[in-house]
């Protein structure tokens, strides 16, 4: 495996700053760069439609500024679909992102595993485990080398708490989770430094210290609603100090990326914070 590997933990926002020129790729790096940050992730989130020649220099653009770049699968994403046709999209949505990934020089690319709909929870990691190995498979013998990473999600009709996210991640190559501290807050309720640390413990106990030197994490605000949307960190009770003064300790390497509606303020606020402790 030829992946990259992070020599500390970079930060970015999701999508192309609010201050880009134009809501393009490439300008999105330029102003990456511009504001001193050093990562960012590409929302596929409503399709994949990076074409190959803007994925090359995205790639020599980001090598230039020693950005990472991540990616978002499509939402419509459900590995626990029992529609085959919807299962196979599925599949076929996650390929193209790693693919546009890869072209892309990036590093890891989130997934939104799916809904539980009917199914028990065994029935639907299953599948979900399946859909995975499936993954894991292909991506080898397409010889894209990024990671892909199912998502610690935050309501309880969707897969992905904690446990489950790990389960799916173990044995397999290519797989490692995404930890959205966000939803995990808004999940189990966990806002404090002692739940941060034993998620990181999770982490390693489920997949080893390595996986803490590869991590993919989403954090924000997020409003305790039916919907808990996302919100910009001083807009909420979220304690994101802690976060940072954790994966500090824990010596964390990877990419966070703030999924505040603001984008790069709060990032270059989380930056900042985390660079003097």
């Amino acid at each position: 495996m030829h992946m990259i590997k992070p020599d500390k933990l970079y930060f970015g926002p999701a999508g192309v700053p609010h201050k880009a020129k134009k809501k393009d790729t490439l300008t999105g790096i330029e102003t990456i760069k511009e504001l001193g940050l050093n990562a960012m992730e590409l929302e596929f989130v409503y399709g994949v439609k990076l074409n190959e020649e803007v994925a090359s220099k995205a790639k020599d653009l980001a090598n230039q500024y020693k950005i990472i770049l991540t990616a978002h699968a499509p939402y419509y994403v459900n590995l626990n679909s029992n529609e085959e046709s919807k299962f196979k999209n599925s599949i076929r949505m996650v390929m193209e992102s790693a693919k546009a990934l890869y072209l892309s020089g990036g590093y890891s690319v989130c997934v939104h595993p799916g809904w539980y709909q009917k199914s028990s929870k065994e029935e639907a990691f299953e599948r979900v485990k399946n859909a995975f190995k499936t993954i894991s498979r292909m991506i080898k013998e397409e010889g894209y080398e990024v990671w892909v990473r199912p998502e610690t999600m935050e309501g309880k009709a969707k897969f992905g708490d904690l446990d489950e996210v790990l389960a799916v991640c173990e044995g397999l190559d290519y797989i490692l989770p995404c930890i959205d501290f966000a939803h995990l807050r808004f999940r189990n309720g966990w806002n404090d430094s002692e739940s941060f640390k034993e998620i990181l413990n999770r982490v390693e106990d489920s997949l080893g210290k390595e996986a803490l030197r590869n991590m993919h994490i989403h954090i924000s605000g997020i409003k305790m609603d039916k919907a808990g949307t996302h919100l910009n960190l001083e807009e909420s009770d979220m304690k994101w100090r802690e976060v940072l003064e954790v994966l500090k300790e824990y010596r964390t390497l990877g990419v966070l990326i703030c999924e505040s509606p603001n984008l790069e303020e709060d990032t270059l606020m989380l930056k900042k914070y985390y660079e003097e402790l």
